[in-house]
């Protein structure tokens, strides 16, 4: 469905001092960053795509995040959704919502939310029973 997700920043090495250990730690592999432009990107597993990248907006404008708009990354257990949830505050990040169980999106729903250090939007999601 995605090529690819991009995720505007200001402070890039801020950002990247955030996103290294969170999507490490969701076992998402770091293909490549450009300090030069700057911008980084983690790519998906087995296939290369799609990939998730941060970086400067292009238009080299001021970064916003945007109302509404969210990424959310698939956890492979509840634990995890707890650890990325808690790597990610200890790094930066801003709570919007901590891990539980969310039925009214389904049964088996066990969400988090933060913000990261620019204010963009994130979950980390698991769809498993325990």
């Amino acid at each position: 469905m995605f090529s690819h997700i991009m995720v505007g920043v200001t402070d890039f090495e801020r950002a990247l001092a955030f996103y290294r250990p969170v999507l490490d730690a969701l076992g998402i592999a770091f293909r490549f960053q450009e300090p030069g432009r700057p911008w980084a990107g983690w790519q998906s597993s087995p296939d290369p795509r799609p990939l998730f990248l941060i970086g400067r907006p292009h238009d080299q404008q001021p970064h916003h995040p945007g109302n509404g708009q969210m990424v959310a990354f698939l956890a492979a257990s509840r634990a995890q959704v707890d650890h990325v949830h808690a790597l990610a505050l200890r790094h930066g990040g801003r709570c919007e919502g901590p891990p539980g169980l969310r039925p009214e999106y389904h049964a088996h729903y066990y969400g988090a939310y933060f913000r990261d250090p620019e204010g963009n939007k994130l979950c980390v999601a698991c769809h498993q029973a325990e």
